[in-house]
């Protein structure tokens, strides 16, 4: 990797992670404000009032729309703001810098929207502790009946602080997370069957190298892999053992104090100096080059998001263009030697967003009663699926989205999902129907591989441990030890053989002097307060 982008790279995460204590040391201006409505009294007394909420600006917002005035913007507002004399404001903040806006708006009474959410837990607690935060428990019990029913227990547990429901969790559909691909066609050609086991994947890696099945001379990839989570997790977590039961820590950057983590990093350093992966991985954070690998036929095998390829016009579509052969076989091939050689990869937790009342607004009631309307009726749907008739078709009560779709009806929920915060997916029954629902929204020519492709993301899954207390070292560390994962990742991939053992090992020491010491040490300690759960 360049020097000079990694100090810069560094640079900006110290940026980040100094707004983020920034914003933490002015919350309490957060909290001084007098909240008759967050206090479950008058809202509003029969006045219209305006309701603040945040919306996600990922910067692909079609003709004629803007951000805050769309479709959907129009429509909540006839729907949900009209009838309860409630002025709907959609408040844009950049995807890529939510954290950072975030700390500023909090820091700030009076242009804090009146929902905000976030996906970080560690930020969460962070506001919850400072005293930022609005207790919504009484509010949802007696604004947000639907709401509750909802989301269920399980899912609010995640939201609250000691005994106190600081946030509302979106609920997540699908918790199923990665799946990995080979080029079955790369396969025929060698007469190899699909490896199903960690030792036959580098047999066949090894294959795909010497004997270059697709004629792909100095382009042919064995192994397609990126410096992001669906590449590594997918292979750290084969190797890793779970810390209790099928759980592990939670967080990414906590991945080097597992059980394991050592051996994973031996492996991917086995394959990089066998020329058996992408050989500038570093450089590719977004997986802008992977993807375009995977697209031109170069790369035989990778792991990936289980829906990531099956859209339209995505990955798969246009590796069918370009490689007129081309066959991809989703398959399970990692086997990890800590469990039993299941093929052990992560899973989401039921949580989505952390959605938050600031304990500065005085729309509090207005807020639950907004997201108990989003939980009511067809009303999630309407946000999610569109149109019925012209977005999607109900068949067997289930939303399947059309084909023929015009563009301009199309545009109208090109960001729904922002829209649809409580919850992460299509939600509209138990997992089996909410899987069922997912692989009907995509091209059905992709639907059966899609199928395939969840049914290995669901295997053998570990998922994260919810403790019942935030973990101080998280909020402390978090950002420092992320970006030092990037850093052991790199580094001990592109070590010579001879060299990795002194480099894993300077590198892990530095892990732990950042904050890697306290962070195992309070993770330990909250385990077994929990009685090892």
């Amino acid at each position: 990797m360049n020097r000079m982008t990694r100090k810069g790279s560094l640079k900006k995460l110290m940026g980040l992670a100094l707004t983020a204590v920034m914003g933490v040391s002015l919350l309490a201006g957060c909290g001084s404000s007098d909240n008759k409505s967050a206090e479950g009294g008058a809202a509003g007394d029969g006045k219209r009032v305006t309701l603040k909420v945040e919306l996600f600006d990922r910067g692909n917002t079609p003709s004629p729309y803007t951000i805050t005035n769309s479709y959907l913007t129009k429509m909540i507002q006839e729907k949900f703001g009209d009838p309860n004399n409630i002025d709907v404001q959609f408040v844009p903040v950049q995807r890529s810098e939510e954290v950072t806006k975030l700390n500023v708006l909090m820091a700030s009474a009076s242009d804090v929207p009146d929902v905000v959410f976030v996906y970080d837990s560690t930020v969460f607690y962070r506001y919850a502790q400072q005293g930022g935060l609005t207790d919504v428990g009484d509010l949802i019990n007696q604004y947000g009946p639907n709401l509750k029913k909802f989301l269920g227990e399980d899912t609010l547990k995640f939201g609250q602080l000691e005994g106190k429901q600081f946030a509302i969790p979106g609920k997540r559909a699908i918790t199923g997370r990665y799946s990995s691909y080979i080029r079955q066609d790369w396969l025929d050609k060698l007469g190899m069957p699909a490896p199903k086991t960690t030792d036959e994947l580098y047999t066949t890696l090894k294959a795909f190298k010497e004997k270059d099945p697709a004629n792909r001379g100095s382009k042919n990839i064995p192994m397609g892999f990126a410096l992001a989570p669906a590449q590594y997790e997918t292979l750290i977590y084969s190797f890793i053992k779970p810390v209790s039961g099928d759980k592990t820590y939670g967080q990414r950057y906590e991945l080097p104090l597992h059980e394991g983590f050592k051996e994973s990093m031996q492996f991917l350093n086995k394959l990089y100096n066998e020329g058996l992966i992408s050989k500038d991985f570093s450089l590719d954070k977004d997986k802008t080059q992977l993807n375009k690998d995977i697209q031109n036929g170069n790369v035989g095998f990778w792991s990936e998001d289980a829906d990531a390829m099956f859209g339209k016009e995505a990955t798969m579509d246009l590796m069918r263009k370009n490689v007129s052969d081309g066959k991809v076989l989703p398959l399970d091939a990692y086997t990890n030697p800590n469990a039993d050689n299941k093929h052990i990869k992560s899973r989401y937790g039921s949580n989505g967003l952390f959605i938050m009342i600031p304990k500065s607004s005085e729309r509090a009631v207005e807020a639950v009663k907004y997201l108990d309307w989003m939980a009511s009726d067809n009303n999630l749907m309407d946000i999610i699926s569109g149109v019925k008739g012209e977005n999607y078709d109900l068949v067997d009560g289930i939303p399947v989205a059309k084909e023929d779709t015009a563009q301009e009806a199309a545009d109208r929920f090109y960001n729904a999902n922002d829209f649809a915060i409580i919850s992460n997916g299509k939600n509209i029954g138990d997992q089996a129907t909410n899987e069922k629902a997912w692989i009907l929204g995509y091209p059905k020519n992709n639907q059966e591989l899609l199928k395939q492709s969840l049914e290995i993301a669901n295997t053998d899954t570990v998922g994260p441990i919810i403790f019942d207390k935030p973990i101080a070292a998280e909020m402390k560390y978090g950002t420092t030890l992320n970006d030092k994962l990037d850093v052991i990742i790199v580094k001990t991939a592109m070590a010579k053989p001879a060299d990795f053992e002194s480099v894993y090992e300077k590198e892990m020491a530095d892990y732990m002097s950042l904050g890697g010491n306290d962070l195992k040490k309070e993770l330990e300690e909250a385990l077994q307060s929990m009685g090892g759960k």
